[in-house]
């Protein structure tokens, strides 16, 4: 079953677009304000896609149902991985992109994003695209699966734009697991636009501008 989702275009006829995920336990409406705070020009034609997680157990959280895009076993940094939940999800993710490439808007133009686990899938699943997209953003997020990475990500283009962000106070997801993921891409000869901000697990008016402007670098 597709994944339900909010659509928001901020023009008629977009030709430019964002699927952005969001984080453990939230859902599709959580970043919906985002698309007026970014205040983007008239000339931007944009489709700002909001899909909701599907609920599941998560064994982090006792085993609670929540919506969670794969399961979180530990916040270690060596913790076991849910390998087939993240697989499952990012062949969804990839069909939300072909649903936009079959309505229209190119690989190029599309912008990958998510906060949290949302991030991490989001970088996950854009590196893992069978088409170059215009870019990914990783906000207060880590890089999943970073073991299997270099094979996941082999044929990605090295020119993809991608966009890194952490709360210096984030006491949920480490900004040490935001930094390592910054050094393995980097390792891999991606090319990171790094941000730090002085805030917690969450997004900033800072950080809201540097996400304008690396959408708007995108899309121009």
């Amino acid at each position: 079953m597709p994944l339900q989702s909010i659509q928001i275009d901020t023009q008629n006829n977009p030709s430019c677009a964002v699927i952005w995920l969001h984080g453990l336990g939230a859902n599709g409406h959580d970043f919906e304000p985002i698309v007026s705070e970014l205040n983007l020009p008239d000339s931007i034609h944009a489709r700002f896609i909001f899909p909701h997680a599907p609920v599941r157990a998560v064994t982090l959280n006792s085993g609670i149902q929540m919506p969670a895009w794969y399961d979180i076993y530990s916040l270690e940094m060596d913790s076991k991985e849910d390998i087939q939940g993240v697989e499952k999800i990012t062949h969804e993710v990839h069909a939300m992109i072909d649903d936009q490439l079959h309505l229209g808007i190119t690989a190029d133009k599309i912008v990958l994003a998510g906060f949290s686990q949302g991030g991490a899938l989001a970088l996950y699943a854009g590196l893992t695209f069978s088409k170059k997209l215009s870019g990914l953003m990783g906000l207060s997020c880590y890089l999943p699966l970073r073991d299997q990475i270099a094979d996941a990500a082999k044929f990605a283009s090295r020119g993809l734009r991608i966009f890194l962000a952490h709360g210096s106070y984030d006491d949920v997801v480490p900004m040490a697991f935001a930094q390592e993921a910054k050094e393995i891409l980097e390792g891999q000869n991606f090319s990171v636009q790094w941000r730090t901000y002085l805030c917690a697990h969450t997004v900033c008016a800072e950080e809201i501008l540097d996400i304008r402007k690396f959408l708007l670098s995108c899309w121009q």
